[in-house]
């Protein structure tokens, strides 16, 4: 698949680095706290875009009939991401992979429906930003995943024909926005999105190791 690629666009949150599950946990705490459940299969639903497309605020409101300073909620939330993630590790294969494709000169372009403060610092964290070539997050295209927006925008600034750069994700809203970019996709879903199916993709997988040449799988 990577022989087609003339470039690769990862999205960030659950490909790079498992961010979504510490958010799902913090998330889950409070519902629970409530005396409510939030199952993966419900929460899933905003992985890869915001809350307009679910929202777990909207959801806990109407579950319970109250109203919840999410102002005072939500940085405390983050104190417990961020903790979470203290030492960050990238996802199995990712390092061999972006070390592969920077090799060959390949493009790499991290396309992320997050912030570029989020995205970015994580990528400098992980030392994996001095081989990306660009950086396309939320507020650089008029619409977040599952619109096509960004990727259309980092097909633009890549000056590539879509159909000759491979996206990979681990969401259904981002795989649907790669789709309509028409970009070719790879879903390599997580341990939050694999309740999903995951057909309209070109390929699934299990590890991002599966696109690598044995030889290339050094650093796991």
């Amino acid at each position: 698949m990577l022989a087609n690629a003339k470039a690769v666009f990862f999205d960030f949150d659950g490909v790079i680095l498992d961010t979504e599950w510490p958010i799902y946990q913090t998330w889950l705490k409070l519902f629970q706290s409530e005396g409510q459940d939030l199952p993966i299969e419900t929460y899933v639903q905003c992985i890869g875009s915001d809350f307009d497309t679910w929202s777990p605020e909207k959801h806990l409101e109407e579950l319970t009939g109250k109203n919840y300073d999410w102002e005072t909620i939500n940085p405390d939330r983050q104190i417990e991401i961020h903790a979470a993630l203290q030492n960050p590790i990238a996802l199995p294969g990712v390092r061999d992979l972006f070390e592969h494709l920077f090799t060959e000169g390949t493009p790499i372009v991290v396309v992320s429906s997050s912030s570029h403060d989020w995205v970015d610092t994580w990528l400098e964290k992980l030392k994996l930003m001095p081989m990306v070539d660009l950086t396309i997050c939320k507020g650089d295209a008029p619409r977040i995943k599952p619109a096509p927006d960004l990727y259309l925008e980092a097909v633009r600034q890549i000056k590539l024909p879509a159909d000759q750069c491979l996206v990979i994700e681990d969401s259904l809203n981002g795989t649907k926005a790669a789709i309509e970019a028409g970009c070719q996709t790879c879903a390599v879903p997580s341990r939050l999105t694999n309740c999903l199916d995951f057909s309209i993709a070109d390929r699934v997988l299990g590890s991002l190791k599966e696109l690598l040449p044995p030889a290339r799988l050094v650093s796991e």
